[in-house]
C-alpha cells in the first residue's frame, strides 16, 4: 500500500508520499523504477492509496477534464469524482462492486487533494472531507497520524509535519519506503 498525508498550518499547506509501489508479496521499490505518488493537476496536488492502476488513469482522465476538474472546495470535490466515477465506468470499465450490501457504486479510490484552498480527502463512495489540521491514507496512515498529532502543536511548518508523518509510515509500515515526495504551497485568502 503506501503513506500519503497532507497538513494545513499557518496559511501552508503540504502534501507528502512514500515511492514503493506493491503486488502482493513483491516490492518495486524506487531502486527499480521512480515511483511518483503525487502529481499535479492545475493549482492542485493529488495522491491516492490503493491499486498502482489508479495512477495513470487518474493523472490522465484529472487532467484531460481541464475546466471540469473543480477542487477548490469540498462541493467542487465532490462534483468532480462524481463525473470522474461516471468516466472511470464508461471509459476505464472501473468494477464499482465491494461488497454485497454496499449502499453506492464504489469508485474504488481513496485520494487526498491539496491545493490553495485546503486539503481535501476523498473515499470510494465519493465521501469528501475537507480536513482543518492534517490526514493520512494507506497502510501506514495510522503511523503517519500519530506522528503528526504528536508534532503540530509544537514549532514547524506544514511541510516539517507532513514529513514527521509520512516517516513514520516509512519507519513502521512494511508496504512504505523512502525516498518521499513532499510539496508545500502557501493557501489562498478567502
Amino acid at each position: 500500500m503506501t503513506t500519503c498525508v497532507v497538513v494545513k498550518k499557518d496559511n501552508q499547506i503540504a502534501i507528502a508520499a512514500d515511492s514503493l509501489v506493491t503486488f502482493g508479496d513483491t516490492r518495486l521499490s524506487s531502486a527499480y523504477e521512480a515511483n511518483r505518488k503525487i502529481f499535479q493537476v492545475g493549482e492542485s496536488w493529488i495522491t491516492l492509496a490503493g491499486t498502482a492502476a489508479h495512477f495513470p488513469v487518474m493523472r490522465k482522465l484529472l487532467t484531460e477534464m481541464g475546466e471540469d476538474c473543480k477542487l477548490s472546495s469540498r462541493e467542487e470535490v465532490f462534483e468532480t469524482y462524481s463525473k470522474v466515477h461516471q468516466i472511470l465506468k464508461e471509459n476505464y470499465f472501473l468494477n464499482t462492486k465491494e461488497d454485497e450490501d454496499d449502499p453506492y457504486e464504489s469508485s474504488q479510490i481513496t485520494s487526498l487533494i491539496a491545493n490553495p484552498y485546503g486539503i481535501f480527502g476523498v473515499y470510494s463512495y465519493r465521501e469528501v472531507f475537507s480536513f482543518d489540521r492534517f490526514w493520512g491514507i494507506g497502510s501506514g496512515r495510522n503511523f503517519a497520524l500519530g506522528a503528526m498529532y504528536a508534532v503540530y502543536e509544537q514549532p514547524g511548518s506544514a511541510r516539517d509535519i507532513a514529513l514527521a508523518g509520512v516517516q513514520a509510515g516509512v519507519e513502521f509500515d512494511k508496504s512504505s519506503a523512502a525516498p518521499y515526495q513532499v510539496y508545500s504551497i502557501e493557501m489562498k485568502q478567502e
